[in-house]
């Protein structure tokens, strides 16, 4: 059973390094910052039995995230992890600026070096999951919401798709496009077609849907329509194909091309930029897709959404079902900062910087 599984049925209280799988050259200190390092040694040699307790913040209104992975990282590297004081707030806690979201109290030496591997997981993870929760946020403007799929494997070193799908999961993304992305969560990866199957079947739309529904009959049908760059036909071939068994189409535009139908309509054009996935090629898809009977089939968009992009089209009632996106959510948006405020239970920070008690935190067992 998934760690994930334990930690929703209440089993658990937090992911462990089950989960997490780290390397172990964190102990050797080889991901460390070298000063971090040095500091232990001198700390060892002069201070040893001083007691120290570091704190964490950040500056933004945001989505924790990476709280269960620290822990772990402490209890896993840390030396005599057992008599470490541990207070956090929870991945998926909506967080304040400057607001305390971890504390650890023990010995310098036997944690200090993990600091600025600390700040880098809860940068990344709660960077995503914010990005995620915010985008999720936008695709229901309208009043209804709309699903959001978490495409970030061609944006960003394959190492890192798991720890962000986990993310992307605590922000609100329900479906991810590879399975790495959904390995902490226990799901596994979704999608369709890409354009290089369409390829294959040298630009035969229906072609290569039929060869998909044969070969994967289990999956829901959802044909990619912009491979030559005439959304609107494609998909009207599709749907006269495939009929109720066409459960949706994908486009994909490029936002450095302008559709066929654009081109067809040049009466249209003036009024808005038509490259891409734009408002008024949607509307035209449903309008054609429900003038011939096909309300079912539903619409899904891609190709280079942000927040914003995604905002816009709601605002605007844009028959949307279901928003593609990848590299907007992966931008680090959120820094943190870890801070020695107190020596042996006395302040002591450096000027600009205090020790902020946080009623929120959980000491953890």
């Amino acid at each position: 059973m998934k760690e994930i599984e334990m930690k929703v049925k209440g089993e658990i209280k937090r992911l462990t390094n089950q989960t997490f799988k780290f390397d172990e050259r964190v102990r050797d200190g080889w991901f460390s910052a070298v000063y971090f390092l040095k500091t232990r040694e001198i700390v060892k040699k002069y201070h040893e039995d001083k007691i120290v307790t570091m704190q964490f913040f950040q500056k933004n209104h945001a989505v924790l995230c990476g709280t269960d992975e620290v822990i772990a990282l402490l209890k896993t590297f840390a030396d005599r992890p057992d008599d470490l004081e541990i207070h956090s707030l929870k991945d998926g806690d909506k967080i304040s600026p400057f607001e305390t979201v971890l504390t650890i109290t023990g010995r310098y030496q036997d944690f200090g070096y993990l600091e600025g591997i600390i700040d880098g997981i809860l940068a990344r993870r709660t960077s995503v999951a914010t990005n995620v929760y915010n985008v999720v946020k936008a695709a229901g403007v309208s009043g209804v919401q709309k699903q959001v799929i978490f495409m970030g494997d061609r944006d960003d070193h394959y190492i890192t798709q798991a720890g962000d799908g986990y993310a992307a999961f605590i922000g609100g993304a329900t479906a991810q496009a590879t399975h790495a992305m959904n390995e902490w969560w226990g799901k596994k990866g979704m999608g369709t077609m890409p354009h290089a199957l369409i390829q294959m079947f040298e630009g035969d739309i229906v072609a290569s849907t039929k060869a998909y529904q044969e070969t994967f009959p289990e999956d829901d049908l959802v044909a990619l329509v912009d491979y030559n760059n005439d959304a609107i036909t494609d998909s009207l071939k599709v749907a006269r194909a495939f009929g109720k068994e066409l459960k949706g189409v994908r486009v994909d535009t490029s936002r450095t091309m302008i559709d066929q139908y654009f081109l067809r309509n040049q009466h249209l054009l003036g009024t808005f930029d038509p490259r891409g996935v734009n408002a008024e090629l949607i509307f035209a898809l449903r309008k054609a897709l429900d003038d011939e009977g096909f309300q079912h089939v539903k619409i899904v968009v891609s190709g280079g959404f942000t927040e914003s992009r995604i905002r816009e089209f709601e605002e605007q009632g844009v028959p949307v079902d279901t928003y593609g996106i990848g590299s907007s959510l992966l931008k680090i948006t959120t820094g943190f900062t870890g801070d020695n405020v107190m020596i042996d239970g006395k302040h002591a920070a450096k000027a600009g910087r205090r020790y902020r008690p946080n009623p929120r935190l959980e000491k953890v067992e």
